[in-house]
């Protein structure tokens, strides 16, 4: 089993060894077992905290670079108009810790989350337009990721 245990940045892409496709679930965690597009065995030995982003790359002890890809997963997208309707939503699911990703593309502003119990009845409000397809979710980061102290 391959040992990754430094994240690592700049490098050729001729270098890199192979890819490690991960869901976000998985991506959040610094400690796993995992098995890469080559069926190669990998174990993650990472310091906990920063989550691993699509493109990431790890260095194993020998020196292999594995590059991170993210998952395609289900994910709830609710189109919103901009202003107060979307704050109202990132606030109501916010509330519920869920992980979201906030955008915006031709056909407007959007919010993707992954589908819980709970939350599919959110993007159903009126004036959400809900969607679940399959797609790579990239949620923000808080404040007390990015090493700040809270008011």
């Amino acid at each position: 089993m391959l040992e990754l245990i430094e994240r690592i940045h700049n490098i050729d892409s001729a270098e890199i060894h192979d890819n490690l496709t991960l869901p976000y679930e998985l991506r959040m965690r610094g400690r796993l077992r995992a098995t890469t597009e080559t069926s190669l065995d990998v174990g993650l030995f990472l310091d906990r905290g920063p989550v691993l982003r699509d493109g990431d790359l790890l260095q194993a002890r020998t020196g292999e670079v594995i590059r991170i890809r993210a998952a395609d997963e289900p994910v709830v997208t609710a189109r919103v108009g901009a202003g107060l309707p979307l704050a109202r939503l990132c606030y109501h699911l916010g509330n519920r810790h869920v992980s979201l990703a906030i955008g915006e593309d031709k056909q407007g502003g959007w919010i993707r989350f992954p589908p819980r119990p709970r939350t599919g009845r959110t993007g159903r409000a009126p004036g959400r337009h809900p969607c679940t397809p399959q797609r790579q979710i990239r949620p923000r980061t808080g404040c007390l990721f990015l090493g700040r102290a809270q008011p």
